[in-house]
Order: structure tokens, then sequence, then C-alpha cells
């Protein structure tokens, strides 16, 4: 059987994150007596911390003072896993243990920062299961753009068309479909039912929509290529 590869997202796909960050954002906010959103969180979820700022949150148009802020935040949030760690999504590390003695290679494809999956990952011992990144910094252009993937599918020696994407957000979805890959829906951050809608638009209609990862393993991604 010809190489494949599984490219993750991280938060919401990998790590149960989500309050972290919703934290990490309201305490920015209140550092700086900004202003945040209504469902701030759900809608700019999945999107770099850039494009949030400038684009969603409209605090300012100073690419400068908003990566400063993008560092600030980001900054808590790594001091709150160092000293706290993050919970997975069910099943998981079992699944990247399967891929793992099946001779598939994993890689991240995440809108958050390098350092972020640097220190998640090296406080959940995950290294093994992850050799390659591609983050936020590592392309121009954000998800729902392909770009993330496509550097990481690069990373890994394959051809996109061999990659399986796993994603929680529409716009990661919408990235795996523009990057012709296969596409795993996660049903953290959006419900199953949600994904089943979702199909009758291609791009953001997923090839799989799992609950976790519990029952899945290498067997049911090598499938997806017969």
């Amino acid at each position: 059987m010809k190489k494949i590869g599984c490219i993750f997202d991280w938060d919401g796909t990998v790590v149960d994150s989500g309050r972290t960050h919703e934290f990490t954002w309201i305490e920015l906010a209140k550092s700086r007596n900004l202003k945040l959103i209504d469902n701030f969180f759900d809608i700019t979820f999945g999107k770099r911390n850039i494009e949030i700022i400038t684009k969603y949150l409209k605090w300012t148009d100073d690419l400068s003072l908003a990566q400063e802020m993008s560092d600030q935040k980001e900054a808590l949030y790594r001091s709150i896993v160092a000293e706290k760690g993050v919970p997975l999504i069910d099943g998981i590390e079992q699944f990247l243990q399967s891929l793992c003695d099946a001779g598939i290679e994993c890689a991240i494809g995440s809108s958050t920062p390098r350092k972020n999956l640097e220190v998640t990952v090296e406080k959940l011992g995950f290294g093994k299961y992850f050799k390659v990144f591609a983050a936020s910094e590592d392309v121009s252009n954000g998800k729902p753009a392909p770009d993330v993937f496509l550097v990481a599918a690069e990373r890994l020696g394959l051809q996109a068309q061999d990659c399986v994407v796993f994603e929680d957000s529409v716009a990661g979805i919408q990235a795996g479909v523009a990057a012709r890959m296969k596409n795993v829906a996660v049903s953290t951050t959006n419900s199953s039912d949600f994904w089943r809608r979702a199909q009758v638009n291609p791009k953001e209609r997923a090839d799989l929509i799992i609950e976790n990862f519990l029952n899945l393993s290498a067997v049911d991604i090598k499938k997806m290529f017969v």
C-alpha cells in the first residue's frame, strides 16, 4: 500500500484546550481595557491571532501591536499549560499509537504559534508521535486557506492527496477540502449533527465524522484510500 500521512489540527482536535484559550483572551482584554464581541470565541475559533485581533475584534490595525497582543496572550496560555497541563480528546493517544505502529507518519497543521505546540507536545510526551509541525508562523494565509496543511504534507514528504486531515473547525475542514486531502471532522467544537448538515456544502464536506478517537484505528484510515 502507498505511503499515507495524517495531519492533525491541534486545539480542539488533539487537546481540549478551548476553555484555556478563551480564558487567556478574556485576560488579555482586561489587561488592555479592550472589549470582546459577543460569542467571540465561537466566531474566531480556528483563526490566527493576528486575524482575530485586526479583522474580528478590530482592536488595532497596527500589525506590530497586534503581534504584541498575540504574544502576551500566548505567553499566558503557555504558562498555564506548563503548570497544569491540558486535557486530551478521548482516545487520541491510543489512536496515535495505532498510527505509529502501522507506520503512518503524523504531523501537526495548526493556526497556533509554534512555541505553544512545542510546550504542549513536550508536556504531553507526544514528540514520539509528531515529528513535523506546521504552525501559524509557517504560512502567510491562515485557514480556510489550505497553506498550513500543504506545508505539513510537504514536510512529511507526501502528496496532498495521500494525507488525511483531522479537524474540529469549519475553517479547518474548508482548508482540508481546498488542499484536496481526505478530511475527518471531530465533533468537539461542533456537534455531529452540525457536521452532518454541513455535508450539503462541498467546501465543508468531511469524508468521516467522529465523536472522538475511541473507536478509530489505523485500519480505518487505510480504508479511506482503498
